[in-house]
């Protein structure tokens, strides 16, 4: 993609990209992110639709204030007092907000596809903030934007994905964009019943990139041969109600939980990234290391949004 061909475009899925075009998107969101006042009015008289019918902090915030540091609207929608409560569907929810002509549109929803189908409904550009266990670009974007800022390249990139890694679907998005990398390795470390899945990995075979399936009793070893560590949380919601289902969640929970003293021959280089929120699987301690890298990484959401907001909204520069 040229510059000019982001333009008026929808942010649905990281297929759609091929790496000279993420490569673009990074290269734009670090000039944001080394000289903010050049964008400080460049979102001027432009309006944007938050739509998120699933709960959010860093994704709907970040989107926000990317909004509002370059001069922007934001459209208040509040899915708690919406007529989603009375029974209205997705569709007449899109087309009630077609109406009234917002220039961009953030969406979140449990369900995959939902994304395109407000591709489908509005006139304006659509930006996928995660819909279902689909996918989550610009989280992915985010992600390949701080493995560059630890490593100065992503090529070659060896990195660790630990937890739940059946039903992130940023390890999902994240190990099939590495693959548009060269040289990249990882291991996957998961319970057996939190595996990623195979039609993952058999897309990762067909695309030649060089993975791992390991054991728990492999993860202190392997923290020693990656450059990053991309924890997950382990999710309750995903196990089983009753007395069992919470037993294997104790038990899973307490095995996946990186600790300080985990980290005490691994080399000084390596950085620990986590797509938030995190609840058990880092001990607290590490957050005051120099290991610690997912608070950046949060922060870096907010010039790839900036970026994306640019690219797909302005075309003048």
């Amino acid at each position: 993609m040229e510059r000019d061909n982001f333009f008026g475009k929808d942010i649905i899925s990281l297929n759609d990209f091929s790496r000279q075009d993420i490569d673009y998107i990074l290269d734009v969101a670090q000039k944001i992110k080394d000289n903010p006042g050049e964008f400080k009015f460049s979102m001027k008289n432009k309006i944007m639709a938050p739509l998120f019918f699933e709960n959010s902090t860093r994704t709907s915030t970040s989107f926000q204030m990317a909004m509002l540091h370059m001069g922007g609207n934001v459209m208040d929608f509040d899915v708690e007092t919406s007529s989603l409560k009375k029974g209205e569907t997705l569709r007449d929810t899109l087309m009630m907000i077609k109406g009234y002509q917002p220039d961009v549109v953030v969406l979140r929803h449990s369900l995959g596809g939902a994304v395109q189908l407000a591709s489908d409904v509005l006139d304006c550009p659509v930006i996928n903030a995660g819909d279902g266990q689909n996918q989550h670009p610009t989280q992915t974007m985010l992600d390949l934007f701080t493995i560059n800022e630890i490593r100065g390249d992503i090529d070659g990139v060896k990195i660790a994905m630990v937890g739940d890694l059946k039903y992130g679907r940023t390890t999902h998005s994240l190990a099939l964009a590495l693959s548009k990398y060269n040289n990249c390795k990882i291991y996957f470390i998961s319970p057996e019943s939190l595996m990623m899945p195979k039609d993952v990995l058999k897309e990762l075979q067909e695309k030649g990139i060089d993975f791992y399936e390991n054991s728990l009793s492999d993860f202190q070893d392997i923290l020693k041969l990656v450059d990053i560590v991309y924890m997950t949380r382990i999710q309750r919601e995903r196990f089983s109600v009753g007395i069992e289902g919470e037993q294997e969640y104790q038990k899973i929970k307490n095995d996946y939980c990186l600790t300080r003293k985990m980290l005490k021959n691994v080399s000084p280089n390596l950085k620990i990234m986590h797509p938030l929120p995190k609840v058990f699987e880092i001990e607290s301690e590490i957050d005051y290391t120099p290991y610690a890298y997912y608070f950046k990484q949060a922060e870096n959401g907010l010039y790839i949004r900036k970026a994306l907001l640019n690219l797909i909204l302005k075309n003048n520069e």
